[in-house]
């Protein structure tokens, strides 16, 4: 997809919805992927960001930007960005695969401004087959979590755009939030625990990255950078890893079903908390559930009970 002046020619190319954030709670952002065919596809102007990272194999595609025609094979992980307000038309010679991405302006406004970056400094400009390592990592971990299929947290989802929109702003924009007058940050012993305790008494419930920043009164950004360099992992995997914990002390108990479990946990249903425990553990729940507790804890990845037991206890008595 590009930021362009429209070709002397009429729209051609279907578009089909394969999968959708749609429905999973995600605010101010969204992501689709799609499937294209091949001919000339036209998308008018909109009042968000778009992004589209190219899936699969090669393709050639035609468009004119600026007055000026562009020919390129578009290959895997290359994107295209088209800022609000700027519509767009491409014409690919194959069907291809586009994971479409969404970004309101109020949500990009809100994140630049809490980084206190000045605007016209930093903003989301149009990119035409943008190559870019970093920001590919993050949409191929956008895309895992829709194929997923599961309604979990949008915490992580929210993660993931928030440093989006930092990538697009501008490189290395969010670089200088990690120090303060070249020194490391960590987040205050007794804003550490308030905010672990919130996560320990609210795992049942969906959690929201604002709303733990809002306890630590911290802005988004700064919020998550604290937190890494306080507790050694991202707020999202914290949060899944204390769930895996939970969840398997419960299993443990054998007082409730393993789909009981999932909801006390706040996994969205059995096969998500399956996924992490098999993923941090290694173990099935049901595999979990014919062991006794030494059993269990000595089967227990070694860089989960250190980075969810050990980091915490070590970090907070900084």
């Amino acid at each position: 997809m590009n930021a362009m002046t429209p070709l002397p020619m009429p729209p051609s190319g279907s578009r089909v919805n394969l999968r959708s954030s749609s429905g999973r709670g995600w605010n101010g952002f969204g992501a689709a992927l799609l499937g294209i065919s091949a001919g000339t596809h036209r998308i008018p102007a909109m009042a968000h960001h778009r992004v589209g990272v190219h899936v699969g194999a090669p393709v050639m595609a035609r468009c004119m930007c600026e007055q000026r025609r562009y020919a390129r094979v578009q290959a895997h992980g290359d994107a295209d960005v088209i800022p609000a307000g700027l519509e767009g038309q491409w014409t690919d010679e194959s069907d291809c695969t586009i994971l479409s991405i969404w970004i309101s302006e109020s949500f990009t406004r809100k994140t630049l401004e809490q980084l206190e970056l000045k605007s016209g400094v930093a903003e989301i400009r149009p990119q035409l087959q943008m190559r870019d390592p970093r920001f590919q990592h993050l949409a191929w971990a956008l895309q895992a979590e829709l194929d997923a299929g599961d309604a979990s947290d949008p915490l992580f989802a929210e993660s993931l755009c928030t440093a989006m929109v930092v990538r697009l702003a501008g490189n290395g924009a969010g670089a200088s939030i990690a120090t303060l007058d070249g020194k490391r940050r960590t987040l205050a012993l007794r804003t550490a625990t308030s905010v672990i305790d919130f996560i320990e008494s609210n795992l049942d419930q969906r959690l929201m990255l604002d709303e733990l920043a809002a306890l630590a009164q911290l802005s988004v950004p700064h919020f998550k950078v604290l937190f890494r360099e306080t507790l050694g992992v991202p707020v999202h995997r914290y949060v899944v890893q204390r769930r895996v914990e939970r969840a398997k002390a419960l299993l443990l108990q054998g007082k409730l079903s393993a789909a009981q479990v999932a909801l006390e946990t706040g996994f969205s249903h059995q096969s998500h908390m399956a996924h992490w425990m098999n993923r941090l553990l290694g173990l099935t729940p049901r595999e979990i559930m014919k062991k006794d507790s030494g059993q269990a804890m000595h089967l227990a990845s070694p860089a989960l009970v250190s980075t969810a037991a050990t980091t915490r206890k070590q970090s907070l008595s900084r």
